[in-house]
């Protein structure tokens, strides 16, 4: 019998149940693909990180959602795993902040932690954006959100974009219509089959209020319904705000998951890249026998 180090981390998060949970899993290196899919679909959360040792950097991690899907780029799931491991003091002393790299798919990212008044802070570096091309017609979009023609907006033109994995950028007119959105999961996958997009992040963003975003995500393509926090889709979101020039100051705040009572607030700062920043609290911590 395996046993392995293994619980949950709510990330984003100032107080427990809030924010975005993510499962982890320690010493996983000699875990088949077929495990972990496994293992993700047991804690049944939105993304399960594996940690494992690497030849590259100082961890590598490899992430999967409760249906099977493996999922990348440097969002909760891997800020998470990061604040998972130096909570539990598996990092050494974070008294100073102390920069690390993570191995997520193809890329080698680096992580920057240190212990804040007893609580670990991380903020890790995104990839540079890359924008796919826009919508010449959003009334499928429209329709497959459960929106009219006219809630969303035209500039910034809803389109992919990407910095670990690419998502549909979409503006509507205010908080309001964030919320009423009602997804269709089959017209919103006919929707992002066409474009090079995995998930759909519809935001709300004021022109007088240009350092804040309210945000929803939607990724029906892994099988991942709404996500409290997505930190692999707020990065981009702020690098195509500021590549239209929406963004005034290079730092963006984003509120997400208010609507499923999980708030989460992520920080982005361009440098000029995105870096994610954020805290978690660890609510369990166990061992899983296999």
């Amino acid at each position: 019998m395996v046993e392995l180090v293994a619980g949950l981390i709510d990330v984003f998060a100032d107080a427990p149940l809030t924010g975005n949970p993510l499962a982890v899993v320690q010493g996983a290196d000699e875990l088949s693909d077929e495990q972990m899919r496994r293992i993700a679909g047991e804690f049944n959360q939105a993304e399960t990180t594996f940690i494992m040792r690497s030849t590259r950097a100082d961890w590598k991690l490899r992430s999967f959602t409760a249906s099977g899907a493996e999922v990348f780029g440097a969002g909760h799931n891997a800020l998470g795993a990061w604040l998972w491991l130096g909570e539990h003091g598996d990092l050494g002393s974070l008294a100073t902040a102390r920069t690390f790299q993570q191995e997520i798919g193809s890329d080698i990212l680096p992580i920057e932690l240190v212990s804040i008044d007893g609580r670990v802070h991380g903020r890790m570096r995104q990839a540079p954006l890359r924008l796919s091309e826009p919508l010449d017609d959003v009334a499928p979009l429209a329709e497959a959100l459960g929106l009219n023609h006219g809630d969303i907006l035209a500039e910034p033109r809803p389109r992919p974009a990407d910095t670990g994995a690419a998502h549909l950028m979409v503006r509507v007119r205010n908080a309001g219509t964030v919320d009423q959105a009602r997804p269709d999961a089959t017209k919103l996958l006919a929707v992002l089959e066409k474009t090079s997009a995995e998930g759909c992040y519809i935001y709300a963003f004021d022109a007088d209020a240009p350092d804040t975003a309210y945000t929803r995500f939607f990724n029906p393509t892994v099988g991942l319904w709404e996500d409290a926090a997505t930190g692999t889709a707020a990065g981009p979101l702020a690098a195509y705000l500021a590549a239209t020039g929406n963004l005034k100051h290079n730092e963006l705040v984003i509120e997400q998951g208010t609507k499923m009572a999980r708030k989460s607030i992520l920080h982005i700062r361009l440098t000029p890249e995105p870096e994610l920043s954020g805290t978690g609290i660890v609510v369990l911590r166990g061992v899983i026998r296999l």
